[in-house]
């Protein structure tokens, strides 16, 4: 059974500890975003509600010192009214009331039931009007009343006017959104009153209250003798907590969002790039296998061919003629792969240097030729070069180009088979650009190694491939060259039918 690949395996190993450093910081900082999604609004309503706490500080020590600042004046013969200095009354016209003998007389029954916690402690209220809060029955008061004798007058105070007080008092104070400011009762918890029907009905009724009323921005309790009411920002438009919670929530989702769609972005992009290392690196341990071995092969033959004659095997001149042609043979081979290689290092390192000059066409076409003619001496092969007249002149490095010319024609008869091969070299103008075609009846390329044929040590897997001697390094060094000539490379193939490939340099300027 065959097992995966030392590098695959170190891959998974790396990838998996980086989902583990990755994923796990990130979904625990989800799950604060999440946290802070949920309490977005308790968090507006702690901002809203510290931002007016200074605010309803003043307004709480200003209402009660104007309200101290009234007085009451008889309003025809049976009605009283609280008037402060500027003579604003705040009384309800229909809360006048008076306690005298125990007894309280007033046309309101509520504000009588309210009032007769105040009959055993009508003797020691004082002769000055005095403003206090009542709360009875869950039901809360603010009466204006002063002593006179045995007797107690007062009046109730309108909640309309008071609201109208503290308008006036919050004229001029700086406001971030559209208020109210107004009084209200405190409530009250009576859950532990009546058993638990009345603190169920206590929690409904609480419920939908919070349900149904306005929202309430912020809130201060107001100090003695008005600890009943409570001094309340109300909002007049929308509600500022709604809308800021609302709105900051999108903008965490949004984020939220962003974040995850950069991480699976980052995560997928490192995969990537790690994967392409790990394949890299196996690439070049089979490209070192690969050119030890090509290099094993030369180095033998010399060796071999060297003992013989060493050895004076071989008396016959014309045998001794043939091993020298081989000898010869092999040197080139040899110094080819080392060439090859060195010239890739040049390119990868950037030291590769061009000697440009505006050459005719056939000046490069006869030089691929003639190297790749003296290499292939005797091979039985048809072999034809066609160059269409008046092409016009290339900016090229001539040995460059007829290096990356001479890979292509290698290549083409590499892969053409045993047998029967038939190469042919065409140079044609094609608009701004000379084209060096290379064409070959041999096995094709396949459309999913066609995408990959220019990568460093890629080489296609075939029965052929594995046979022929190669690096993997003669495609990729001709399209390093033809880039940086400002032209490039193209191949047109399938399976079983052959290859094109065509060189594409821009004409010369001169």
């Amino acid at each position: 059974m065959s097992r995966p690949a030392p590098v695959i395996l170190s891959f998974r190993r790396t990838f998996a500890l980086l989902i583990l450093l990755v994923v796990l910081p990130s979904a625990g900082l989800s799950g604060f975003g999440v946290v802070a999604i949920i309490n977005e609004r308790a968090a507006v309503e702690k901002r809203l509600e510290a931002a007016w706490r200074g605010t309803l500080a003043d307004l709480s020590a200003e209402v009660p010192r104007a309200l101290n600042s009234g007085r009451l004046e008889r309003v025809g013969t049976e009605r009283l009214a609280f008037l402060l200095p500027d003579d604003q009354e705040l009384s309800d016209p229909d809360g006048t009331f008076h306690v005298e003998n125990g007894l309280v007389r007033t046309k309101d029954p509520q504000l009588a039931e309210s009032l007769a916690a105040l009959v055993p402690e009508a003797a020691s209220l004082p002769t000055v009007p005095t403003v206090f809060s009542l709360s009875t029955s869950g039901r809360a008061v603010m009466v204006a009343a002063e002593r006179q004798g045995a007797t107690v007058r007062g009046v109730r105070l309108s909640g309309v006017a008071l609201d109208s007080l503290l308008s006036d008092k919050a004229q001029g104070r700086a406001t971030s959104e559209p208020v109210r400011f107004t009084l209200l009762p405190v409530p009250r918890d009576t859950s532990s009153e009546g058993g638990l029907v009345n603190r169920l009905m206590s929690e409904v009724a609480q419920a939908r209250q919070n349900a149904l009323g306005q929202p309430v921005l912020a809130e201060r309790v107001l100090s003695a003798p008005l600890q009943d009411f409570r001094l309340v920002v109300l909002p007049t438009g929308e509600d500022p907590v709604a809308s800021a919670s609302t709105r900051n929530r999108a903008v965490y989702g949004v984020l939220l969002g962003l974040f995850y769609l950069t991480l699976t972005f980052g995560v997928g992009y490192t995969a990537r790039v790690l994967y392409r290392e790990a394949r890299l690196s196996r690439m070049k341990t089979d490209f070192v296998s690969l050119v030890s071995h090509e290099l094993r092969t030369p180095l033998t033959s010399i060796r071999m061919f060297i003992e013989t004659l060493a050895l004076g095997r071989l008396k016959d001149p014309a045998q001794q003629q043939e091993v020298l042609d081989l000898l010869t043979k092999e040197t080139e081979r040899l110094s080819d792969l080392i060439e090859r290689v060195l010239d890739w290092a040049r390119i990868e390192s950037g030291r590769k240097v061009y000697q440009r000059e505006s050459l005719p066409v056939t000046d490069v076409v006869d030089a691929a030729v003639v190297a790749f003619r003296t290499q292939r001496h005797g091979d039985g092969m048809e072999f034809t070069v066609k160059v269409d007249d008046g092409l016009p002149h290339v900016d090229v490095d001539r040995v460059a180009v007829a290096g990356a010319l001479l890979n292509l024609l290698q290549n083409a008869y590499k892969y053409s088979g045993p047998t029967h091969r038939r190469i042919a070299l065409r140079a044609q103008r094609d608009g701004g650009h000379v084209n060096l075609s290379v064409e070959d009846n041999g096995v094709g390329i396949a459309k999913k190694d066609r995408k990959r044929i220019f990568e460093r040590f890629y080489r296609v897997d075939n029965l052929l491939t594995r046979k022929t001697e190669g690096s993997g390094l003669g495609l990729a060094i001709s399209k390093r060259i033809v880039d940086a000539h400002g032209g490039r490379i193209t191949v047109k193939s399938e399976p079983g039918q052959g290859s094109c490939f065509t060189l594409q340099l821009p004409v010369s300027r001169a």
